[in-house]
């Protein structure tokens, strides 16, 4: 028994030719790229490195960003008191995706390093 159905159904509907679709925003293609890296790093055995020097991590990072650069996103390094700060940031609009570590923790461990050694007030 036939049928009149065909396979593949056919869109009656207006023609979606012209739709252009949302593009992704800056987390979403940032956790693309990530999630492309580490399937790579799984891949080759590669573990996460230890504490680096800013110029250890020069070249890594401009290859990263060559990598990158098809997601339209860059990775920014920088040191500020003596930490390295990660920034990830939108080629285009110059607009911060991630900062690691965040504004929050630096100020955190700012605090803590001013008061190291007064966290405990002795009384005589």
């Amino acid at each position: 028994m036939s049928s009149n159905i065909p396979e593949f159904p056919v869109n009656s509907g207006p023609a979606t030719a012209n739709i252009t679709p949302n593009p992704l925003s800056g987390r979403q293609r940032l956790d693309m790229a990530l999630a492309h890296i580490q399937s790579d790093n799984d891949a080759q055995g590669i573990s996460a490195p230890s504490a680096l020097t800013m110029s250890e991590l020069a070249e890594p990072i401009d290859r990263v960003n060559e990598v990158m650069r098809s997601y339209n996103i860059q990775f920014e390094l920088s040191e500020y008191e003596g930490r390295i700060v990660t920034r990830i940031v939108d080629r285009d609009s110059q607009e911060l995706i991630r900062q690691i570590p965040s504004e929050e923790v630096l100020r955190i461990a700012e605090t803590l390093e001013q008061r190291q050694g007064r966290l405990i007030e002795w009384e005589v």
